[in-house]
């Protein structure tokens, strides 16, 4: 049977293929770790230039699925303004892409974006003063994370540029009022980052809900940062930490290879 929006006369290139496979197994990987509102959020993977020629162009959730629902025929390609490119039947949330369009685009070395509404990185980002140097995880993400202020829903594309000037060029984001995100070089890198920063806002939220938190040196902090493995690229910049888990979602269910 073939998906819907999906020729059977057109096969991927390899290069696709594989970007699907990676990209439909982290959506996995996130419905694994609780990382889902429902079928909100998004990851977005740019499609690779072997592909895509130099145009820009992103796989995407189909809107309306559960990240636990997707594999990798039912993605959904879209050029930077999110126009399907592929022929899917699957609708695309617009106030899902408009902020990753922008961080794509305005950010050369972005070909990931993840965007999560997690419990503890909404607490955070709604906690004045937002993350603080008081535990092992948010040390390692010493001067890694910016901050943007709270604009409504992210369906206005003006909103773009000023994300931009926040953002500067640290990888991992702190949307104020509203929920973390991630960027890098490649799906992995991005993970990696994004999981670490989750990790500090759960460790964050529990402590503080038992009294004051012990504050980390600024000095202690920064070599925590310089120090943590799983963003150097002699150790996988990520890629081990998320083979580990599709590994892990493939035992359960390999569907998102489809």
């Amino acid at each position: 049977m073939v998906e819907p929006g999906r020729s059977a006369s057109a096969p991927w290139h390899p290069d696709e293929r594989a970007a699907r496979v990676q990209l439909a197994a982290c959506y996995r990987v996130f419905a694994s770790l609780g990382w889902t509102e429902l079928i909100y959020n998004h990851i977005t993977l740019r499609v690779p230039d072997s592909v895509a020629g130099g145009e820009r162009q992103f796989l995407i959730n189909p809107f309306g699925l559960h990240y636990s629902e997707v594999t990798a025929s039912n993605l959904v390609k879209i050029d930077s303004h999110g126009r399907v490119l592929d022929g899917s039947a699957h609708p695309v949330n617009p106030a899902g892409f408009t902020v990753h369009a922008a961080i794509h685009e305005g950010l050369p070395g972005a070909h990931c974006v993840m965007h999560t509404h997690t419990t503890a990185g909404m607490a955070v980002a709604c906690l004045q003063g937002g993350l603080q140097a008081n535990n092992f995880y948010s040390a390692q993400m010493q001067d890694r994370v910016a901050y943007h202020d709270f604009e409504g829903i992210t369906i206005h594309a003006d909103e773009g540029p000023r994300l931009l000037a926040s953002i500067g060029r640290k990888p991992a984001v702190i949307l104020r009022n509203h929920g973390l995100l991630a960027w890098g070089e490649t799906l992995p890198q991005t993970f990696a980052t994004l999981w670490t920063l989750q990790r500090a806002c759960e460790i964050q939220l529990a402590t503080l809900s038992m009294g004051p938190a012990i504050p980390i040196p600024a000095a202690v902090a920064a070599r925590c940062a310089q120090d943590a493995l799983q963003f150097k690229p002699g150790h996988g910049a990520g890629e081990d930490m998320f083979a580990a888990l599709v590994r892990l979602v493939e035992r359960q269910d390999a569907s998102f290879r489809n």
